[in-house]
């Protein structure tokens, strides 16, 4: 997985269109400013409209599952543009991969 790695203020949606942000583990490695994002932080999804047969099943988490191979932030991996995320439910059901639209443009991750 290669690309710009994420901060924590990059674009990150679920796939129905709902806001997540990241609560960063660290605030010591950073990039144009802003704390870079790994494995370790918690990602966290606010309005996501997504219902089954009525049943809201709203996406309320993203969890990485395949993050940068290379690249560590204090122990944890490096998460690029290109990592394959999950985003889940309350009841930890898949609801498919996070979009990441906005990221910052110096820096590289592999």
């Amino acid at each position: 997985m290669s690309g710009k790695l994420l901060h924590v203020n990059a674009t990150v949606t679920c796939p129905h269109g709902a806001q997540a942000t990241a609560q960063p583990a660290q605030a010591r490695v950073l990039v144009a400013g802003q704390a870079v994002t790994s494995t370790a932080d918690l990602y966290t999804v606010t309005g996501c409209p997504f219902n089954v047969a009525g049943k809201p099943q709203p996406c309320v988490t993203i969890r990485w599952v395949l993050p940068s191979a290379r690249i560590r932030v204090n122990g944890s991996p490096a998460l690029p543009q290109s990592a394959v995320g999950l985003c889940q439910s309350a009841e930890q059901i898949p609801q498919g991969p996070p979009i990441v639209t906005v990221v910052q443009q110096r820096v590289d991750g592999v």
